[in-house]
């Protein structure tokens, strides 16, 4: 599909964003990270260490050197691809990453699949039947979801499906990339808890969308000429609600990536977002700092996607810079 040459100056300009936007989100990160209470060479200087000890520390690290300085240097070895070493493990930050990475990028793929196939139809029907039990089933869908901590969600659904009946295990995951079978397995509680929230957005934007394209103008002249309503709803509804379902699954995917710290730690799972709430107690902030910059690179990338997809669905939309 040709994309006008209007998309292809937008998505220029959004692909030329991405380092200055990078670039202000590591540093926020890096100067957030500095000032945080506690310093890092007495945790390393181990118990009862001498003031010699831990100025030798702050030298061989260069924490004694200016934070600009610093992050100068952190951040012209991350552009290559080194994000330094974790004060603790003394592992590359990039193999932590890597190792990591598949367990949080299944479980939100997962999630956002579980989502997407609930909250699209959901939608649908209630924006084709409004004031119906299915829209009023669809709202109250939508209201649970969005009003019950996803957490508190995954500690039910495993007291219920792994406790009591034992049907999924409670906690753990195996390596997506050795045992992927057994990795979706085990991850099936935790993006049900984790698509909660995402069903019901996708949901409530959906209905809404397509109430709007179903009851405008156009519609009813479909209608009038003697279009079939599915015709009506699936052929000229959807295409014009396009834009709105990437927008939203694209807001809820970014979402996932940092409602993933918590049910990491919850589930037991070594994904990014567990690794990060571990370094962060025991102050390798590091990694701490590798992850954050990871994970804004895949936010800003999955907008980038977007972008596109909404110039190959309607090559007359110019988003605004």
């Amino acid at each position: 599909m040709v994309i006008s040459k209007t998309s292809q100056r937008m998505i220029t300009r959004r692909m030329l964003q991405f380092v200055p936007v990078v670039f202000c989100v590591a540093f926020i990160a890096f100067i957030m990270l500095s000032l945080a209470p506690g310093d890092p060479a007495e945790l390393l200087a181990g118990e009862f260490p001498t003031e010699e000890r831990i100025q030798e520390i702050r030298e061989y690290y260069g924490f004694d050197r200016p934070i600009l300085v610093q992050f100068a240097d952190w951040f012209g070895s991350a552009l290559t691809g080194d994000l330094s070493e974790s004060l603790l493990s003394r592992e590359p930050v990039m193999d932590i990453i890597i190792s990591r990475f598949p367990y949080t990028l299944l479980m939100v793929t997962y999630a956002m699949v579980i989502a997407t196939v609930i909250g699209i139809p959901l939608g649908i029907a209630a924006a084709a039947k409004p004031g119906t039990w299915i829209d009023t089933v669809a709202s109250g869908i939508s209201s649970f979801g969005v009003a019950v901590p996803y957490f508190w969600v995954g500690m039910v659904l495993v007291a219920v499906f792994a406790l009591h009946w034992s049907v999924f295990p409670a906690t753990g995951m195996p390596d997506p990339t050795e045992d992927l079978g057994g990795a979706l397995y085990a991850a099936t509680l935790p993006s049900i808890a984790l698509a909660m929230s995402g069903i019901a957005e996708i949901t409530r934007q959906m209905r809404a969308g397509m109430i709007e394209v179903l009851t405008s103008q156009y519609v009813r002249t479909l209608r009038a000429k003697g279009l079939s309503p599915n015709k009506v709803l699936f052929r000229h509804g959807l295409r014009n609600v396009g834009i709105t379902v990437i927008t939203v699954i694209t807001l809820v995917f970014n979402r996932k990536i940092g409602a993933t710290v918590v049910l990491e730690t919850v589930f037991a799972i070594p994904g990014i977002g567990s690794t990060m709430v571990h370094s962060a107690v025991n102050k390798d902030y590091v990694v701490v700092q590798g992850i954050i910059l990871v994970m804004a690179m895949v936010v800003i990338t999955v907008n980038l996607i977007a972008d596109i997809l909404y110039a190959i669905i309607d090559p007359r939309v110019e988003v605004e810079t």
